[in-house]
């Protein structure tokens, strides 16, 4: 109900465009088995259904923003999406490879994408990473920034 409560607060000032990571945040980081095989990790499913929860409300949009390695895992992203978070349309799912940013840290392609992108709403980004996140609190005052543990009531 927490960030429900929050988005809802932030919503009533300004529409917003929020950003959500995938990897720790909506999908697992499952210990021991293959951080890179994207169709088999284990749904958090209270994350996501706190996102779905913030659907319905006025002046949010709700988006994907994540990384992978390789062009190639970007349709494995989907396809979990697809199966686990179907209320994310494929138009609002941003999945970059590395390998085509010239291997550029998740932390640089994000901000870039980030500090490119062209709106007039408030941008909001839910991630796991305290470094991305530390990174565009201290340097970007236009971008609001939420740690995954945002989700969790």
């Amino acid at each position: 109900m927490y960030f429900y409560n929050l988005i809802k607060e932030m919503a009533s000032k300004k529409n917003i465009i929020l950003f959500i990571d995938m990897d720790g945040v909506i999908a697992a980081y499952d210990i021991g088995k293959n951080p890179y095989d994207f169709l088999h990790k284990r749904p958090l499913t209270q994350n996501i259904a706190n996102i779905k929860e913030v659907l319905d409300l006025e002046n949010v949009e709700v988006r994907i923003l994540s990384i992978c390695r390789e062009d190639s895992q970007i349709e494995d992203k989907n396809v979990w999406l697809d199966q686990y978070a179907p209320f994310f349309k494929k138009e609002n799912r941003v999945i970059i490879s590395r390998a085509s940013k010239d291997w550029k840290t998740a932390k640089e392609i994000k901000t870039e994408f980030l500090t490119n992108y062209k709106t007039d709403k408030q941008i909001v980004l839910v991630d796991d990473d305290n470094d991305i996140l530390k990174h565009i609190h201290q340097n970007y005052d236009n971008i609001i920034v939420l740690q995954d543990s945002e989700l969790v009531d």
